[in-house]
């Protein structure tokens, strides 16, 4: 049993950058495939980036290709997303989740954290 656990959302300005975080417990961590999925008010939720259970792989949604970046540090059993140009279409919970065996662009991993919130102002 893996608990995800994110943090480090904000309000921010149009054109600022936030950088989330999402702490994971449990030993087998650096063998979990991560993922970051976001929701605005009354939509759908929809995948933003992913990354292999090495760091060596990395997927992004083409909304915010070029503008975020994940990361992963399996010694602190984090993974994080860096928000650049960040817009008003950005604001959104934003949940990282991740995965022993599925790696992708879908929601079938298999934990997932509660939520941080990312409101951008315009």
């Amino acid at each position: 049993q893996v608990q995800l656990v994110e943090s480090g959302g904000g309000l921010v300005q149009a054109g600022g950058s936030l950088r989330l975080s999402c702490a994971a417990s449990g030993r087998t961590f650096s063998s979990y495939a991560m993922g970051w999925f976001r929701q605005a008010p009354g939509k759908e939720r929809e995948f933003v980036a992913a990354i292999s259970w090495s760091g060596g792989s990395t997927y992004y949604a083409d909304s915010v290709k070029g503008r975020f970046t994940i990361s992963r540090d399996n010694a602190k059993n984090t993974v994080y997303l860096q928000m650049n140009s960040l817009k008003p279409e950005d604001t959104a919970v934003y949940y990282c989740a991740g995965d022993p065996v599925y790696y992708g662009l879908g929601e079938e991993y298999d934990y997932w954290g509660q939520g941080t919130q990312v409101t951008v102002s315009s």
